[in-house]
């Protein structure tokens, strides 16, 4: 047991660090996680996402439970995302199966999908207020009734492929999109849907990576060790710190590494 956590001791810093980033933002986890552990430690892109989606699997499933016995979930519209997401996260994993061992090619498609993905969950953290604030002056220009419950539909299926190939997707950009579709929802109840959606997708996706062969348990174990107490020290922490200068750090790291990744 001491081996382990001398042989684990860098990767449970890291859960720690990424799991108070995640306590004080409430977004950040696979965003950081996942290059984090490509580009600092070099772990197979893969590895990354596998291990990375069965960590969020086991970590929002303690927030979900948390946000149910507040009444914070919508049910409906977690309904509606998981029929665009799970199915998409089904045939993202078949496809991946099809494609067979994996490449160095295919090794540089899937670290250029987190860039993506990171990219994408930085602007949604920097522009946020601006998409709400737009919202919420052209109510008309959104969907409703039947029209509402296919859009959701398919920024689940969307999510669900992002989610899937690069483990990142769920946090920042599922609650920015949620928040666009349902501008009447409270803050309490975006993150509560938003982490509700993301645990079946994270299970689901994270048991057809380990199906392929891509989850390192060990890896999973240290991360969780680290990032456990930590999520529990930076929801404390983040009563005393401004939230908008924590998500704009946030973003700036999240568009650097983005930046890394693509280009590499």
């Amino acid at each position: 047991m001491l081996q382990f956590f001398l042989d684990s001791s860098h990767f449970i810093v890291s859960g720690a660090l990424v799991g108070l980033l995640v306590g004080m933002t409430g977004v950040g986890g696979g965003s950081l996680m996942t290059p984090l552990l490509t580009i600092i430690f070099g772990v197979a892109p893969t590895t990354a996402v596998g291990t990375d989606l069965a960590f969020a699997a086991i970590t929002k499933g303690f927030g979900t439970a948390a946000h149910r016995l507040h009444g914070n979930v919508r049910w409906d519209v977690v309904k509606l995302l998981c029929i665009g997401s799970l199915t998409t996260a089904i045939i993202s994993i078949l496809a991946l199966k099809y494609i067979g061992p994996v490449s160095k090619n295919f090794n540089h498609f899937i670290s250029f999908s987190i860039g993506i993905s990171v990219l994408l969950t930085a602007v949604s953290l920097l522009f946020r207020a601006k998409i709400l604030k737009w919202v919420q002056e052209n109510p008309k220009l959104l969907p409703s009734g039947t029209n509402l419950k296919t859009a959701t539909i398919i920024v689940g299926a969307v999510i669900g492929v992002l989610v899937t190939v690069s483990s990142i997707g769920a946090g920042a950009i599922g609650a920015t999109l949620i928040l666009v579709l349902y501008p009447h929802l409270k803050p309490a109840q975006v993150a509560g849907t938003d982490i509700a959606y993301a645990v079946p997708l994270t299970a689901l996706a994270g048991a057809g990576h380990w199906w392929l062969g891509n989850v390192h348990f060990a890896l999973l174990f240290g991360l969780l060790l680290g990032s456990v107490p930590a999520i529990w020290l930076g929801a404390k922490l983040s009563s005393t710190l401004s939230e908008r200068a924590t998500r704009t750090t946030l973003a700036a790291t999240l568009f650097l590494v983005g930046i890394k990744l693509v280009t590499s």
